[in-house]
Formats: structure tokens, sequence, C-alpha cells
């Protein structure tokens, strides 16, 4: 296989990072992905709430369009974007 390939298995251990103010969002496998009908990727939806388990947790997400994702490292991922362009949501 290529050396470039990346799995989502092993991805799911990455952190995001933001270097536009140095926030860190847990790892990409508790955040999520939305990839559209061709196959390209649209989103990370980041995870806002903070702490552990809980049952009434809070669904609320970050929205970070895929042109802000700036690096995929070996066991990061690097995004640049600023608090008024991040779109909050609730799922």
């Amino acid at each position: 296989m290529e050396d470039n390939i990346k799995y989502l298995s092993e991805m799911e251990r990455y952190e995001i990072i933001n270097i536009n103010d140095g926030d860190k969002y847990s790892f990409l496998g508790n955040n999520d992905i939305v990839v559209d009908e061709n196959g390209e990727f649209k989103l990370l939806l980041l995870n806002e709430s903070k702490g552990g388990f809980s049952l009434f947790r809070n669904n609320d997400v970050l929205e970070v369009p895929w042109e802000y994702v700036k690096k995929i490292g070996s066991r990061t991922i690097i995004i640049d974007i600023d608090g008024e362009t991040l779109r909050r949501s609730h799922i």
C-alpha cells in the first residue's frame, strides 16, 4: 500500500488542534466527519461538551468546514478557524 494512505481506525486517535487560538478538541474518535453523497469531506463536527460520560450529554457541536482543515499529521489534525467563523449547531 501507499505510504500516504491514512486509515480511519488509526485516525480516531488523532488529536484536533486549532492553531488560530490553541484550543484542543479531543480526538477524532470523539468527534465526527460529514461526507457528502460523492464521498467528499464537507465538515468536521466538534463535540462541544466537556468531561466524561453523562446520560444528559449536551449535543451541541461546532461545525468546521473542511477547507479550514490545514494539515493531517502523524498524530494530529490541524485546523485554522476563528471563533466568529465556527458555527454552533444542536444535534
